[in-house]
């Protein structure tokens, strides 16, 4: 159910939201505002560390525990919210905890549309972490694709099978496909089978989410994109009753021969469940420039007009926020 636009003056510990949602929510609108001064300043790691930094200040005090298992990076290349942090105040980690302060730092950088700041929270042990593997297949779509839609088949296939179960011509269909080498021929494919084409160039968290949310554009999402992204998406996906599927995906002979060592499956389908498990799961979003679930940060003065996208699985809700910080 998607709630309206709440008063810009809300408090950050916002009454629709229950724990532990309220702390991550506290944890994106702290990136987002963090990473704010940088933003079309050019230099994407400043960005992206400031969003970091605020983040983890942010974690630190929340009221719960959890195990960073998607973050920065292992310990010696991230200083902070690096895989396998603890945070939160609790010494119990109840929690799997993914995070992404910036998902788009070149967008960030360059001030262009796209940039968020995300984080997903599952029970403990639930998300399908593969840090060593940086790219996954996927296919997002709302509740009408389960039992529909298939990683397996062809995008023209999914494409009508789609377009036929939401009674739309294939020429409605939007299908949301990240602009890089790797995905040229099924953006072509997308586009002689007459679908539209939803060109984005960085940055598909926002983009899986859209294409899971009933009040969206975005009916699609397909191509290969990051993996991390994929278990963060995940959970909005499962939260939101949507369909999802993802295959790992490995980049050069080095990537393969670290998961074969792990004994990573590279060959099977991961369904949503697979993705994320069973139990609650939370997701975060906060627009850093303007995206596909809200506008970015609007500066009036010394106050930062924010908007937030907030869904749990508990409470069956997507919520679009705005708050004035």
């Amino acid at each position: 159910m998607m709630l309206p636009m709440n008063d810009f003056d809300k408090p950050v510990d916002n009454p629709l939201l229950s724990a532990p949602t309220n702390y991550l929510h506290d944890a994106v609108l702290a990136a987002a505002k963090g990473a704010w001064p940088l933003v079309g300043v050019g230099d994407k790691n400043a960005a992206d560390g400031a969003a970091v930094k605020a983040m983890r200040e942010s974690l630190s005090g929340a009221d719960f525990g959890g195990i960073v298992v998607i973050g920065e990076g292992e310990k010696d290349e991230a200083p902070m919210l690096f895989n396998g942090e603890h945070v939160g105040a609790r010494l119990q980690p109840d929690w799997d905890i993914a995070v992404d302060p910036i998902d788009g730092t070149a967008l960030a950088a360059a001030g262009v549309p796209g940039a968020v700041a995300v984080i997903s929270a599952a029970p403990r042990g639930t998300m399908h972490a593969a840090p060593e593997v940086y790219y996954m297949q996927k296919i997002i779509s709302g509740a009408a694709g389960i039992g529909v839609l298939d990683l397996d088949l062809s995008a023209t296939e999914n494409i009508l099978r789609l377009a036929a179960v939401l009674a739309k011509p294939v020429s409605e269909i939007t299908v949301a496909v990240i602009n890089k080498p790797r995905n040229f021929e099924l953006i072509d494919e997308v586009q002689k089978v007459g679908a539209k084409w939803h060109r984005f160039d960085e940055g598909d968290v926002a983009w899986g989410v859209a294409a899971a949310s009933p009040d969206s554009d975005i009916d699609l999402l397909l191509g290969l994109g990051g993996n991390p992204e994929g278990v963060l998406t995940a959970c909005a996906v499962r939260a939101l009753g949507g369909f999802m599927q993802g295959r790992l995906a490995v980049d050069g002979e080095a990537e393969l021969e670290r998961a074969q060592a792990l004994g990573l499956d590279l060959k099977s389908k991961l369904e949503l469940h697979e993705l994320v498990g069973e139990g609650r799961c939370m997701f975060a979003m906060a627009q850093v420039t303007d995206g596909a679930l809200g506008k970015g940060i609007q500066a009036s003065g010394s106050k930062l007009r924010i908007t937030s996208y907030v869904v749990d699985s508990l409470t069956e809700q997507a919520l679009r926020l705005e708050q004035v910080l």
